[in-house]
């Protein structure tokens, strides 16, 4: 009978809702009860949340595979963001289709000075002429922008390549498809440039110290060494003074820039197993 299979469906519906309230309420306490154990370690992974965002989370996302999560991840240069991003997305590669996040990186989007530091003939000379790579003005952040809106809206994009040795930037390298998860890093993720498009705000902490060490021993496989590392350095403080610390205040989640590359990919692990194993038990 038409009522009755009417009825049957408003059943089902009601069962379905009640099904992914349990299954929310399930994620949201183990998601603390993980966020418990690693406040106990000695290296955290997460220095602070913000508790309603994971409510958030889970209710706006993970039930609704038609909406859209944007995450940018900002930090200083060499506090660790591009692991960060690499051992979440292997965690991600392990349990899930790669079709399921797409990730953009700052990095890719330096304006090209290929033909600028042949005039100077080094990076020393490049320096001297006032040169930053380190200010946002560097990146073009109009085309990254524009590319995280695409991607927001359903289109595929291809992302340039830099060679940080060269100084070359090269087009249209990378297909980037719009999946359901779209990580962005780099150092003005979380600037007023790009800030409003992100559902999820991270931003990575390291010491200073910890920083400097990393930095000068990538300045060595990218060409720079001596007075032009030296020199270069001393901008990357003084400009993420500028530009990049403050924008701490926007992050929902502040990370440890010195967890171990396997304990984030075993944290994200753990998230990952919790969600599937809920969702898959209320389906």
């Amino acid at each position: 009978m038409p009522g009755e299979r009417l009825i049957s469906q408003e059943e089902n519906l009601r069962n379905r809702e009640e099904n992914i309230s349990i299954a929310v309420f399930k994620i949201i306490d183990g998601l603390k009860d993980i966020l418990e154990e690693d406040r106990q370690q000695k290296q955290p992974l997460i220095l602070s949340l913000d508790e309603k965002l994971l409510i958030k989370i889970v209710k706006e996302f993970v039930f609704n595979k038609q909406k859209q999560c944007m995450i940018g991840i900002t930090g200083e240069s060499a506090s660790g963001k591009t692991t960060l991003v690499n051992y979440v997305s292997k965690a991600l590669r392990k349990k899930l289709f790669n079709e399921s996040y797409t990730s953009l990186c700052c990095d890719d989007y330096y304006k090209d000075t290929s033909e600028e530091l042949k005039q100077a003939g080094s990076y020393e000379n490049l320096y001297k002429t006032g040169f930053s790579f380190d200010r946002p003005d560097a990146i073009n952040l109009e085309l990254m922008r524009a590319h995280l809106i695409s991607l927001k809206n359903g289109c595929g994009v291809n992302a340039p390549e830099y060679d940080f040795v060269t100084c070359e930037s090269i087009p249209n390298r990378s297909y980037k498809n719009p999946t359901q998860a779209i990580l962005a890093e780099g150092l003005y993720v979380l600037g007023e440039e790009l800030v409003d498009l992100f559902d999820i705000k991270v931003y990575v902490f390291t010491p200073f110290e910890k920083i400097k060490e990393r930095w000068f021993s990538r300045a060595v496989l990218r060409g720079k060494t001596g007075s032009a590392a030296e020199h270069q350095f001393n901008d990357v403080n003084t400009t993420a003074q500028i530009y990049i610390r403050p924008t701490m205040k926007n992050a929902d989640i502040v990370i440890n820039g010195l967890t171990s590359a396997e304990y984030i990919e075993e944290i994200t692990t753990r998230v990952i197993n919790l969600v599937n194993d809920v969702i898959n038990y209320y389906r």
